[in-house]
């Protein structure tokens, strides 16, 4: 074959070559954006509403980013998905991926807290004559053993000087969890407070008969949801996971600017879902577990290294490590913004 040839099939396979990397979802100079996968570990709510904020409103497009959300069955198949590369991103409990990290797993990390402080909560009946964390003694808890509340709740009873002998603990499936405590079969039911607390009033519990026994309000250090990534894209794509996390971060931003428009957003999310439920849902959300006196103070996504460090002996306390884990093997915090991009004003 004539050189001449030859060099000209050799550009035609190079241009080829560069027209499929493009197709395969790289983002490149001339705006395609980067596919990737965002798995839920639960059915959406207003609890996720500044990922939806940042998908529906162009801000993830805004960093050439198509993200693809799925819903998966828990935070460990969600991490699980993220660790075989299945997903890029996932929403997760962050101690659950405590957990999986100290079975010697993956090297997957968190990027970006959501939740500043864990939802765990313990929601009682005061006409069950609960009204504070000591008066559970006695009582009938109902714990599901899925929740990660139920692993932390031994950390939270030592600490409070409650005594574990003294708590009939009923094991109950999350389904029954709300319809049990509200016909009376338990006293008290652990779960998360934006979910319990704001289900039960939905079934015309009053909501001056409910005890919110925040785990948070009794010494509980554990962060809550956080956005993970795989770590091989992490390593081949950093810029993307950058622009992820100020992707969310604008979320956050319009989410707390006007709840309504955000919760309309979440509803066209959900195959059934009441604006009011999901509303006042929002309201706790943002209140008590996204805009917290730590978040005011250095920015959203971050942590504090000492705060991890005990959160991780609490967990392990409930849940006997293989390996404890520690606070760099969690999170990473090399893909925030600098704190002044991260403060609310």
């Amino acid at each position: 074959m004539p050189m001449r040839a030859v060099q000209s099939l050799i550009a035609c396979c190079l241009a080829a070559w560069v027209c499929l990397g493009s197709q395969m979802g790289r983002a490149t100079e001339t705006g395609h954006p980067l596919a990737v996968g965002l798995s839920f570990d639960r059915p959406i709510d207003a609890g996720a509403a500044p990922l939806i904020v940042a998908m529906t409103d162009g801000l993830f497009s805004g960093e050439r980013l198509n993200v693809t959300p799925n819903i998966v069955a828990g935070s460990p198949e969600a991490i699980a998905s993220v660790a075989s590369g299945a997903s890029e991103f996932a929403l997760v409990d962050l101690n659950e991926l405590i957990r999986f990290r100290s079975q010697g797993s993956a090297p997957v990390k968190a990027v970006f807290v959501l939740f500043n402080k864990a939802p765990y909560a313990i929601v009682a009946r005061k006409s069950r004559g609960i009204h504070v964390l000591s008066d559970i003694e006695g009582k009938t808890l109902g714990i599901a053993a899925s929740d990660l509340s139920a692993g932390l709740w031994p950390a939270l009873a030592h600490q409070n000087e409650i005594r574990l002998d003294q708590v009939k603990q009923s094991a109950i499936s999350a389904a029954v969890r709300e319809p049990m405590l509200s016909a009376g079969q338990v006293d008290a039911v652990t779960g998360f407070s934006y979910l319990s607390a704001v289900n039960l009033r939905d079934r015309g519990v009053p909501a001056d008969d409910l005890a919110v026994l925040r785990f948070a309000d009794y010494g509980c250090d554990a962060y809550g949801f956080a956005v993970i990534v795989n770590p091989a894209f992490a390593a081949k794509q950093p810029d993307a996971v950058k622009g992820f996390v100020r992707a969310l971060i604008a979320g956050i931003g319009l989410t707390l600017r006007d709840e309504g428009h955000a919760v309309d957003q979440v509803l066209t999310q959900m195959e059934q879902g009441s604006r009011e439920l999901e509303l006042e849902r929002l309201h706790a959300v943002v209140r008590d577990n996204i805009m917290t006196d730590e978040v005011n103070r250095n920015g959203l996504g971050g942590i504090d290294p000492a705060r991890l460090e005990r959160s991780i002996d609490q967990v392990g306390e409930g849940f006997k490590f293989a390996k404890r884990p520690h606070a760099a093997d969690i999170f990473d915090d090399g893909f925030l913004p600098p704190r002044a991009d991260r403060l609310i004003n």
